[in-house]
């Protein structure tokens, strides 16, 4: 009867919640009552971001596949997404490249790989622009540096949330700094300092509109990872207590058939390798028969997997490296989807946070030093040119750069630049190599192709 009454409740509910019936994701019967609700996106993603950032950070500290954070910095940086400049500008770019870090610990583009790696895990990255005498400097910190604690309101309609402050209309115009790590300490100064929005370079994912800070990625895989590593030590303990094999000997007299030492009425006893052991009549030997580790558990540990790829926006081979069951076509055509997915992260976000906003104040110091040429407006304007992605057969891929140049789909330029070359570097390389070749009287023309089976004995 409780049943009945229950489910003519839930059907007079349903009932004036017509909108709601018609999608049965907002259903609000029994069956969806333990289904979780993010009803404030922002305040949710505000109170999250610390705890997924340092749970992120002990699974790839642990977790071997957590450690995917290079897989994405790989596709997404590589050995650097370049401008595409020539000339003299390109010289003095390439110098200063080697010198932009303000800890001298690697180039621009190690800074760039560095900060996103910051972003996949922590689910942002946070650099200063240094003025200097030299030229401009770029010093990585640690987004926990970014005040998080610092939300309140402010004066002509302004407003500083998690360490960021808007103004009346909602701009970004400061960020609050703690200019050391807050867990270093030492009797250090850890009171924030407000630092303008222009000189800080803040890179992250925007997940949603109006999104202040970002989440870690690895948001989504972190239940499975951390499940995973459960099941991992559960099945690895399961096959250290299988591996303890045990003999149990039954005996009718309490005889004991062979040496052994007593622990209370049992006789723990052993067999030597290769012995001979005959028993009374009466007694009687038996073996425990230790656990395998079944097919399910193995189905049920590739299920996950897919599910952590999934989550973390990679395809199954590159999470796991398993390349047992796909092939040419497979793999390629799973590369492309990741591949297109890279590129909208490229351009879309690093490129915009970060590069475009680098350039735009190397372009200003560089100009007003004098050490390069050119009105400011006319050099700000630049294309960036990511690493190009190898195929797995380098031949069809390099004969379709071939044809798409041919065709005027792209130029040279484009496709040297996505190799990390200068295409005037590499032209002036190319004409001096075919001087030195013509001064010493050598010839490396391409090798003829073979005649056609048709021809071969003189057919016609």
């Amino acid at each position: 009867m409780n049943g009945f009454l229950a489910s003519f409740f839930d059907r007079a509910i349903n009932a004036l919640r017509p909108s709601q019936r018609s999608y049965e994701g907002a259903s609000a019967s029994r069956r969806a009552s333990g289904w979780g609700k993010m009803a404030n996106q922002h305040g949710a993603a505000q109170a999250a971001r610390a705890p997924l950032a340092q749970r992120a950070r002990y699974l790839v500290a642990n977790n071997p596949h957590a450690a995917i954070r290079s897989a994405w910095t790989t596709a997404l940086v590589g050995t650097g997404i370049v401008p595409a400049i020539t000339g003299k500008l390109a010289e003095r770019w390439t110098a200063w490249t080697d010198e932009a870090d303000a800890d001298g610990m690697c180039d621009f583009y190690g800074l760039t790989a560095l900060m996103v790696g910051g972003m996949i895990v922590d689910g942002e990255a946070l650099a200063l622009m240094i003025a200097t005498p030299a030229g401009l400097r770029i010093r990585v910190l640690h987004p926990d540096q970014l005040d998080a604690s610092l939300t309140r309101p402010l004066a002509a309609g302004g407003r500083i949330v998690n360490g960021v402050e808007f103004d009346m209309f909602g701009t970004r115009v400061a960020y609050w700094i703690i200019k050391e790590r807050p867990e270093i300490g030492l009797g250090l100064n850890l009171q924030p300092v407000r630092v303008p929005a222009e000189d800080v370079i803040h890179l992250f994912r925007p997940d949603f509109p109006g999104q202040v800070r970002g989440v870690s990625w690895f948001a989504p895989a972190i239940l499975r990872l951390g499940e995973i590593d459960e099941w991992h030590g559960a099945q690895l303990t399961r096959q250290k207590i299988g591996a303890l094999l045990a003999g149990v000997i039954t005996t009718n007299d309490g005889a004991v058939p062979f040496g052994g030492e007593a622990q209370g009425e049992a006789i723990i006893g052993s067999l030597e390798p290769g012995a001979m052991v005959v028993l009374p009549p009466g007694k009687d030997v038996s073996f425990s028969n230790p656990p395998a580790i079944a097919q399910e558990a193995n189905d049920f540990a590739r299920i996950t997997l897919h599910e952590i790829a999934a989550a973390l926006g990679l395809p199954y081979e590159v999470l796991t490296g398993d390349l047992s069951a796909v092939n040419y076509s497979s793999i390629r055509a799973g590369l492309v989807e990741w591949r297109r997915r890279i590129e909208m992260l490229q351009h879309n976000v690093i490129v915009f946070q970060a590069l475009r906003p680098i350039w735009r104040r190397w372009v200003m110091l560089e100009s007003l030093a004098g050490r390069i040429e050119g009105r400011i407006e006319d050099l700000l304007p630049v294309r960036w040119i990511t690493p190009k992605q190898q195929w797995v057969d380098p031949g069809k891929d390099v004969q379709a750069e071939i044809d798409a140049i041919n065709a005027g789909l792209m130029s040279r330029r484009e496709a040297v630049a996505a190799r990390g070359m200068d295409v005037a570097a590499l032209d002036a390389e190319i004409a001096a190599d075919k001087a030195r070749e013509a001064s010493l009287g050598l010839s490396f023309a391409a090798p003829a192709k073979a005649p056609a089976l048709a021809n071969i004995g003189g057919a016609a």
